[in-house]
């Protein structure tokens, strides 16, 4: 049996297009510090008429092959995680075989994976799972995490953003998967989702959907402790992990949710919990359920309670979902490229907690460990590959009034057929994927950027070659 499977390689990207949240606070005439502050969100990447979540796959797949020289015919299972629907029948994943298919190789399990944020973690559950049983034939599985979340004017629109996140599947790997440490929530609500097929804008009920959130942090925690305590023999709490992932629609929900596990900890009377905490919280201890998701005096107390322990465990996750937004299902795994980014040269030996939630809901909490690895699958050379830092530099500002004009012709486009796009690939880097047109049939074809900005289309079948 393949021992340590899980996370080899990984890559992000992201539009060089963005927002700054502090310029459209002041375009929507909200009050000062209340995307800043009270989302806690930094920045927002969105998508242009050239890009979509196919264009952003066909990159960042490109790239972690290209970076760690991964011959196509190497991977055996292919898996895609996303709520952006393109196609009510055609996945994601069969415009990914574009790459393989050019090499030969069209022997590649696996399709999509769609419930909200959390299609990327099935996705990803899968591919581990496969390589972990007697079906594995050897390959590497690939999964990709790709969305553009959007919304209507009004207040959630600042919790946009975009991203695709690609991961090499495979044993020995220097990202393990604990998979005995895992605790799933799994119900039915009505927090955020799509039921217009004609429009890609959600119904969003949001303090539903942040108790709904808060609902299955719990759940899943107590299932955890609970497997942990019964393979470990010993009380689960949070010092036994070094560091804690969330999905983050905003990062004002993560402080949150790491507050919330400090409180648990309190009413659980975990022996990690200081007496300070004990103090502050065990008055709290007595609430029901229901009463302490509304409770602002223990929201706002166990946030400062929490504060020195988020700062250590959570806050070096957080850099890219503040400063490129929700990403929906590669929400909770750029969380993981921010730690990987960060803090790679001290990562060997620790255990991460990912908590993945999907409105409606699916939530899971697991569990990983870290190891150095050698190259090229090593945790130093991830963060190499990945070069958050230029990415982030490299990326493209635009005025409010600009963005919320892109949103609108985005609108008017979605479901469309018959059109072409403007081909403008001036703000994206070489080796970048774009949409280049949208035929009478719906068909779609993309072009990829080279070194001297040229491009080779690629798109639909004609006589069964590309």
């Amino acid at each position: 049996m393949a021992r340590n499977v899980g996370i080899l390689a990984m890559d992000i990207y992201f539009p060089p297009t963005c927002v700054q949240q502090e310029a459209l606070e002041a375009h929507d005439g909200a009050s000062k510090g209340k995307y800043t502050i009270g989302l806690g969100q930094d920045c927002m990447a969105f998508c242009t008429e050239v890009e979509d979540v196919i264009s952003m796959s066909l990159t960042a797949v490109t790239s972690l092959l290209e970076k760690y020289g991964i011959d196509p015919k190497q991977i055996g299972r292919l898996e895609v995680g996303s709520e952006t629907v393109i196609d009510k029948s055609k996945s994601i994943k069969t415009f990914l075989m574009q790459i393989f298919e050019k090499h030969g190789n069209t022997d590649v399990e696996g399709v999509d994976s769609t419930n909200a944020c959390y299609g990327g973690t099935a996705a990803l559950f899968n591919c581990v799972n496969w390589v972990e049983s007697n079906s594995w034939d050897g390959r590497y599985g690939l999964v990709v995490c790709t969305d553009s979340a959007v919304y209507a004017e009004g207040p959630a629109r600042p919790t946009g953003g975009a991203a695709a996140i690609a991961m090499l599947i495979g044993p020995d790997a220097p990202i393990a998967f604990e998979s005995k440490f895992r605790g799933s929530y799994m119900s039915h609500a009505y927090d955020f989702y799509k039921p217009n097929l004609a429009s890609e804008y959600p119904v969003v009920d949001g303090k539903l959907s942040q108790t709904c959130y808060l609902m299955a942090l719990d759940s899943c925690y107590k299932q955890l402790c609970k497997k942990y305590e019964k393979v470990e023999g010993t009380q689960f709490s949070l010092s036994d992990a070094d560091y804690f992932l969330f999905h983050s629609p905003y990062n004002k929900l993560v402080q949150k949710s790491f507050a919330r596990l400090v409180f648990n900890d309190v009413v659980r009377n975990a022996s990690s919990v200081d007496e300070v905490a004990k103090e502050k919280l065990g008055p709290f201890s007595n609430l029901t359920v229901d009463e302490s998701y509304q409770n602002r005096d223990l929201e706002k107390l166990s946030q400062q309670v929490a504060k020195p322990l988020y700062d250590a465990k959570v806050q070096p996750t957080t850099l890219i979902p503040k400063q490129v937004g929700n990403m929906y299902t590669a929400s909770v795994y750029a969380a993981f490229v921010s730690l990987i980014h960060n803090k790679s040269s001290k990562l060997a030996g620790k255990r991460v907690i990912m908590f993945s939630y999907g409105s409606g809901l699916t939530a899971t909490m697991f569990s990983l460990r870290l190891h150095e690895g050698q190259n090229p699958f090593s945790l130093s050379n991830i963060a190499t590959v990945m070069n958050v830092e230029g990415k982030l530099k490299s990326r493209h500002e635009f005025p409010p009034g600009k963005f919320v004009e892109t949103l609108k012709l985005m609108e008017h486009r979605y479901g469309a057929k018959d059109f072409v796009t403007s081909k403008d690939s001036s703000l994206l880097a070489p080796g970048t994927y774009y949409l280049t047109k949208v035929d009478s049939m719906y068909r779609r074809f993309y072009a990829q950027k080279d070194g001297v900005s040229t491009a080779s289309e690629i798109g639909s079948v004609a006589n069964g070659h590309w």
